[in-house]
């Protein structure tokens, strides 16, 4: 190879050399036939130049033979301890512009690929070099060698001892994958997981890459060369003893400064040094936190407060709020009763809505205290979660720590003087806003509504339900029975635009009366049947069980006409009491219709005048009226 190397030179110092312009001859070298010498080999001279020697000087010529031999085993000792895939010294004997030439001693010289080192150090000659020698001859005859082998291996070698002794070591993060990252060693490169990067939760590994990192070997394999590192361990050992120096000076009441180490549901954990602290969600501030993150952000540096120490189990809790006063301590002289406050809706029930007037402060707005007219069932009707309210404070309780708010009263009352407004018997105009089993509500004016009572929508018909004679929205006209400005209601009246009726009817319906009409309903204890003058009467069912009385319904259809006796008149009731001989029951010694027939002749009771009719039968009417009647409201 060195033949090589000074040939190239003696190539590039030719290429360099001037060339004379004149020298343009060509000298021929080759001897020419005439010159050629022939000798002949059959002449005794040709082999006077040989030369002979004696047996006696044999003995010489073996001492000249030993000596060489000598020296060719000296030689061949020099080969003796330079063997294939083992590291040796070397020393830079010359380069080129592909390769470098070592001299390790050999009888020639080794070649390393000159990409193997670095630009910036590359060697010079004469400088020492460690090299990894792979092959002593290749198929050219030349030695192989390796710097980059070499110093993988010396650099393997310093890091098992480092493993070995537990030592700590330093590296650089070059980049990401899956499960960690990759850490340059110098040559050797190793992994290490992200649980081992540190002793908090990791969110962006990124920021990591290119940095220089200290640590410890955790796994070598030595058969597939793979290294694992850990930095988090390094940071564990340094944080025991500062973990047991805070844990003798930390005391309830503490002002400490942390980092936030992770977030969860319940709360933050800070990281003071090498002891974990609890900063429980409710610790955050005097107001309400739904979640910490709406506080804090992971790393953030905070101070808190020591509030309870478990030396035992080595458990701290602290607390940021702790560091100022409780709003609540000058809550009557900011918000005194009657002042106006501003704030947001923080939660939502089915008896009011809560703001948050400061953090640590809230008031309740009951659902009565929204409006003065209105009906409100749920406050969600009007707010909403996050709404800006303004409201009136109406009481504070200090020990309870509640404050009652109004928003009603930031307007006048319109039932202070209700009773100027709408007078009783006077007639109004109103828009039908809720039909319900008991009434009707009517609004007069804006917020304020009155109740047409069932009964008191017609003079002769039983409402069962106010649908069933008013529609919603329906403009309807009507008359103030009365006002109760404490009760805040008004009571109104469809029918008293109409004279009573039941006078005229009394007169028509006389008792002794036989009357028809059709079957509208069949009940347990009678049959209704509409009669004239649009009233109602009712034939109660007379004395046998309910099989029989059901047995006898079935005998009747609604819609079918029938008839009976005009017994007794209800105006109360709005029903007209008949008598039929076959729904009473029968009489033992005659019939029922003479019988009721003779009554009212003993009696000699006035045309339209009330006769005392037998107690069964009116019980039997007023239980199927009371079946027939919708229920009051309270």
């Amino acid at each position: 190879m060195l033949n090589e190397i000074t040939n190239d030179n003696a190539v590039e110092e030719v290429e360099n050399s001037p060339i004379e312009e004149d020298d343009t001859s060509v000298v021929d070298v080759t001897p020419t036939v005439d010159q050629k010498e022939i000798k002949d080999y059959l002449s005794s001279s040709l082999f006077e130049d040989v030369k002979s020697i004696s047996f006696d000087d044999l003995d010489t010529q073996d001492e000249d033979a030993s000596e060489v031999k000598e020296l060719s085993e000296a030689y061949s000792n020099t080969l003796v301890d330079i063997s294939e895939h083992q590291l040796i010294n070397g020393r830079v004997v010359g380069m080129n512009d592909r390769d470098v030439l070592i001299d390790i001693g050999f009888k020639s010289e080794g070649l390393i690929d000159r990409s193997e080192f670095n630009e910036d150090s590359l060697p010079s000659i004469g400088d020492q070099v460690e090299v990894y020698l792979e092959y002593l001859e290749d198929s050219s005859g030349n030695t192989i060698l390796s710097k980059e082998k070499a110093d993988f291996m010396l650099r393997w070698k310093s890091l098992r001892k480092a493993y070995d002794e537990e030592e700590i070591i330093s590296g650089k993060i070059i980049r990401r994958i899956k499960g960690g990252m990759i850490v340059d060693l110098g040559v050797v490169q190793a992994f290490l997981p992200g649980s081992q990067l540190d002793v908090r939760p990791i969110t962006d590994f990124d920021i990591y890459v290119d940095k220089e990192i200290d640590l410890r070997i955790v796994k070598l394999n030595e058969a597939r060369k793979n290294i694992v590192v850990s930095h988090k361990m390094i940071i564990e050992e340094s944080l025991v003893e500062q973990r047991q120096a805070l844990f003798e000076e930390i005391e309830i009441g503490s002002i400490m400064d942390g980092r936030v180490k992770n977030i969860t549901d319940f709360g933050v954990f800070v990281d003071l040094g090498g002891i974990d602290g609890l900063l429980h969600i409710t610790d955050l501030s005097w107001g309400r936190v739904n979640h910490p993150s709406e506080m804090i952000e992971l790393n953030d540096d905070i101070t808190v407060k020591v509030i309870e120490y478990d030396p035992e189990r080595k458990r701290v809790s602290l607390g940021l709020k702790q560091l100022t006063p409780h709003p609540w301590e000058e809550v009557e002289v900011k918000y005194p009763i009657g002042s106006v406050v501003k704030g947001t809706i923080v939660s939502l029930t089915n008896y009011g809505a809560f703001i948050e007037i400061e953090p640590g402060v809230e008031g309740l707005i009951h659902v009565s205290e929204i409006s003065w007219t209105r009906h409100i069932k749920n406050p969600s009707e009007e707010y909403s979660m996050g709404d800006s309210v303004e409201a009136k404070v109406i009481s504070i309780d200090p020990d309870e720590r509640k404050i009652s708010l109004g928003v009603k009263q930031l307007t006048p009352d319109p039932w202070d003087e209700i009773e100027k407004d709408f007078e009783v018997g006077s007639k109004y105009k109103g828009k039908v806003q809720n039909l319900t089993q008991f009434g009707a509500f009517v609004e007069l004016k804006e917020g304020i509504d009155g109740l047409i009572h069932v009964s008191d929508l017609s003079w002769t018909k039983v409402v069962r339900h106010a649908k069933n004679v008013l529609e919603k929205d329906q403009e309807v006209e009507v008359v103030i029975l009365e006002v109760s400005r404490e009760n805040r209601k008004i009571s109104l009246g469809m029918k008293q635009l109409q004279d009573d009726p039941w006078q005229n009817i009394i007169e028509y319906f006389e008792s002794g009366k036989e009357v028809s009409g059709e079957i509208i309903r069949i009940l347990d204890k009678g049959i209704i049947i509409q009669l004239e003058m649009d009233v109602e009467g009712i034939i109660p069912f007379g004395k046998m069980s309910k099989k029989d009385r059901r047995a006898l319904a079935s005998q009747y259809e609604v819609g079918a006409n029938l008839s009976g006796i005009v017994m007794k008149v209800s105006p109360e009731d709005k029903k007209i009491i008949l008598f039929k001989e076959e729904l009473a029951g029968g009489g033992s010694t005659q019939s029922a219709t003479d019988e009721v027939k003779d009554y009212l002749k003993n009696q000699q009771i006035d045309t339209g005048g009330k006769m005392d009719i037998p107690q069964e039968l009116l019980d039997n009417a007023k239980d199927a009226e009371k079946e027939d009647r919708p229920s009051d409201p309270d």
